[in-house]
């Protein structure tokens, strides 16, 4: 795909509101649903303003729209979707001392998302129950893990794998440095 940016900047304030509209969604329940201002979602329908990787993120999920339809040129058949890696969306303020990055696209949120999770020393990501039925697959790429599901825990260590309930209170804590591979798959 060897577009300019200006054909992508063209087509996407267009993009959105043609989602937007789609979904029959006033430019209030968008910021609502997405966090990002009413004046700023507005701004982004007129071409007034161009998004950041993190609000144009923040948009699709809301609308529930593939990133990257929002921005093709109608032809996608030949295509290969690449996100590099400053580009994947991260989530820095969920857990102790760990840095998440999404990695399943944005319309998969809710059903099957696919996280990388890298720990610090003495990290941990407590979660609350996630919908009945939900189940998590994780495999340690570096370092070990120990896992709690319910009142299960188990020891992981590089090459591991586990598979457990999400839907009660589970944990993922690494007393060093750890990366693991994370599938959620809510029922």
């Amino acid at each position: 795909m060897t577009e300019k940016p200006d054909d992508i900047l063209t087509r996407l304030p267009a993009r959105l509101k043609e989602a937007r509209r789609a979904k029959g969604l006033s430019l209030e329940a968008v910021a609502n649903l997405s966090g990002v201002s009413r004046s700023m979602v507005s701004q982004i329908e007129r071409g007034e303003s161009s998004p950041t990787i993190s609000t144009l993120w923040n948009l699709t999920r809301a609308l529930q729209v593939d990133f990257a339809g929002l921005l093709e040129d109608g032809n996608s058949a030949d295509q290969i979707e690449v996100l590099r890696h400053a580009e994947v969306p991260s989530i820095d303020n969920m857990g102790q001392n760990c840095r998440i990055r999404i990695l399943s696209p944005p319309e998969e949120a809710g059903g099957h998302e696919v996280y990388d999770i890298r720990f610090d020393e003495n990290g941990a990501l407590n979660s609350p129950p996630h919908a009945r039925g939900a189940r998590e697959q994780l495999t340690v790429l570096d370092g070990a893990v120990q896992v709690t599901s319910g009142n299960a825990i188990s020891a992981l260590q590089q090459g591991d794998t586990a598979r457990y309930a999400a839907d009660v209170p589970h944990a993922i804590r690494a007393d060093g440095p750890a990366r693991v591979f994370l599938i959620v798959k809510n029922a």
